[in-house]
């Protein structure tokens, strides 16, 4: 929490304000002390085992289902205090700031699900009469709603105050997070519904469903962490070949999230194609080491084999299915705007918007990076000469995004890289990804750009 933003504090201060007003002036209410402590007890359990989603650093909090069962057994009121017992969750929160906002923004959802509940004709401590779910399933949907805006309100506030995540960033997590809060929201009916039949026994009934559905998130996100986990020991492969471009997959994904985020492409091509710029190169392990090492000039037949690294690529990624868009990229990424790339000599639109936006990423990175036969290019010479091959071999729309971001953002250099012998080899050779690089000569005298 150090390092906050003025504007941060004062939302959190506000939100807890609020929150102690609201139970102070509720202290009167006539509680069920007994109900109370049980879901108390409930809320506290649940909301110190989180499910992980697939999401960075997103969770969804199982309370869900005990806080809105206090909505209608206990009114707003109760909701407000069961929400409150966040302060003391088991969630590894060490600073004592965030648990304050977390009990104070549930106790605002419970209370703000309880006025809409009873506003809709829901009745709070209820009979045990037939068919009364029927009757509170309309006013329930509603306290819902509620609980669960209210509190991803609450929440996306102090993060885009603290600049802790984008508002894209935020509209995407939000959609995830309310898929698993909306069902475990639901299972706080069952609970209001079968307490009068069996009392506290109902928390057996209800605990086995949430901790697998708690289980199934996991899944799913051990599932996406696997994904990442392959395509980052392919990018490791491909970089442990060729000693100078450590790292450059990372950073080309990285400059291409940039653009997409800065055209305003939506979330999830945002994370196709962060998987695209990681694996761009990924052709490179069918190409012999001893090519992407040379020093020299290349001879056509070794240059050949460079040109054929995007088609290899698409065959050793094109079975993974999550990659969909990205496959285009991959492919693509040495087209020019004039048709003069590579492999298929594509034009203009003809190329696909994933491969425009990497070659842009690809050509920056490989310019301000420390290659065999120069040293890296300051990032001015690089940005001169995106502008200046803008329209022949770049989007010029792409590259005026890259350069916006690039303001805005900055750009993480690589680490300087000495060669093996510690001294920067004099020779002429193209990069293949440098647009800016001389042309290569053969041993035969002749010209073979790389």
């Amino acid at each position: 929490m150090r390092g906050l933003p003025l504007s941060a504090w004062a939302y959190v201060c506000g939100t807890v304000a609020a929150a102690v007003a609201l139970l102070a002036m509720s202290s009167y209410a006539r509680l069920d002390h007994h109900v109370l402590a049980v879901l108390v007890v409930l809320f506290i359990a649940l909301d110190s085992a989180p499910a992980k989603l697939s999401v960075e650093r997103a969770r969804v909090s199982m309370s869900y289902a005990a806080g809105l069962a206090s909505v209608v057994l206990l009114g707003s009121v109760g909701a407000a205090v069961v929400g409150a017992s966040a302060i003391i969750t088991g969630q590894r929160l060490r600073s004592p700031v965030k648990r304050l906002f977390n009990g104070a923004q549930f106790a605002l959802c419970g209370y703000a699900a309880g006025t809409v509940y009873s506003a809709l004709g829901g009745l709070t401590h209820q009979p045990a009469q037939p068919h009364w779910v029927e009757y509170a399933l309309t006013p329930f949907l509603g306290a819902l709603v509620t609980y669960v805006v209210v509190n991803l309100l609450l929440a996306g506030g102090v993060l885009l105050l603290s600049k802790q995540a984008p508002l894209w960033g935020l509209l995407w997590a939000s959609g995830h997070l309310a898929v698993g809060v909306l069902g475990y929201g639901v299972i706080g009916l069952l609970i209001a519904g079968l307490w009068p039949t069996l009392g506290p026994g109902v928390l057996v009934l209800v605990l086995l469903p949430l901790f697998i559905a708690r289980w199934a998130f996991a899944q799913t996100r051990a599932q996406q962490q696997a994904h990442e986990a392959t395509l980052a020991a392919l990018c490791q492969a491909v970089e442990t070949k060729d000693y100078y471009t450590r790292g450059h997959s990372e950073r080309v994904s990285r400059g291409s999230v940039m653009i997409a985020e800065e055209i305003g492409m939506a979330r999830p091509r945002v994370e196709a194609i962060r998987f695209a710029g990681m694996l761009h190169d990924v052709g490179k392990l069918g190409v012999p080491t001893k090519v992407l090492q040379k020093e020299g000039g290349l001879s056509e037949e070794e240059f050949a084999a460079i040109q054929l690294h995007p088609m290899r690529g698409l065959e050793i990624v094109k079975e993974i299915g999550f990659l969909d868009e990205a496959l285009a990229g991959i492919m693509h990424h040495h087209e020019k705007m004039n048709g003069r790339g590579y492999p298929m000599g594509l034009a203009g639109d003809e190329i696909p918007e994933f491969a425009r936006i990497i070659s842009v990423a690809d050509a920056f990175d490989a310019m301000t990076s420390t290659r065999s036969y120069r040293p890296a290019r300051p990032i001015e010479d690089a940005v001169a000469e995106l502008r200046r091959s803008a329209g022949s071999q770049f989007d010029p729309d792409i590259v005026t995004a890259f350069l916006h971001a690039l303001r805005t953002h900055g750009w993480q250099l690589p680490d300087p890289v000495a060669p093996p012998d510690d001294d920067i080899a004099e020779i002429t050779q193209q990069d293949h990804d440098d647009p800016s690089a001389p042309i290569a000569v053969t041993g035969e005298g002749d010209p073979a750009p790389r």
